[in-house]
């Protein structure tokens, strides 16, 4: 079972910026879809960004389209999440989550299998 590890997560201003890391403890090839997912106290965790790591494609919930820009490094098993512009709204648990797949999976929550321990995003002045 793939072991996700996420960090960067802390407590910023608005308009103030966060690069997340997921790492992973190996992939067994460039086939996964990797996630960043987020929940906030009270609510259902909700998608925020994909990728899909052999070809670097790209999906953006519209709420962060502009402010928020995934990547990988697949020489180091690790997808970032660089978030710009950050708002009081923004301010939750941010999760990784990956799965095998033959192209890039959407930020649906049940469609991932493999799940980090999540990361304190705050964002208030």
């Amino acid at each position: 079972q793939l072991q996700l590890v996420e960090s960067g997560g802390g407590l910023v201003q608005p308009g103030e910026s966060l690069r997340l890391s997921c790492t992973a403890s190996g992939f067994a090839s460039a086939s996964y879809s990797v996630g960043w997912f987020r929940q906030a106290p009270g609510k259902k965790r909700e998608g925020v960004a994909s990728i899909y790591l052999d070809d670097g494609s790209t999906f953006y919930e519209d709420s962060v389209k502009g402010r928020f820009s995934i990547s990988r490094d697949n020489a180091k098993n690790t997808v970032y999440l660089q978030m710009d512009n950050l708002r009081p709204v923004d301010t939750a648990i941010y999760y990784c989550a990956a799965r095998r797949a033959a192209s890039l999976v959407v930020t649906f929550p049940e469609w991932y299998s493999d799940w980090g321990q999540g990361t304190q995003v705050t964002v208030s002045s």
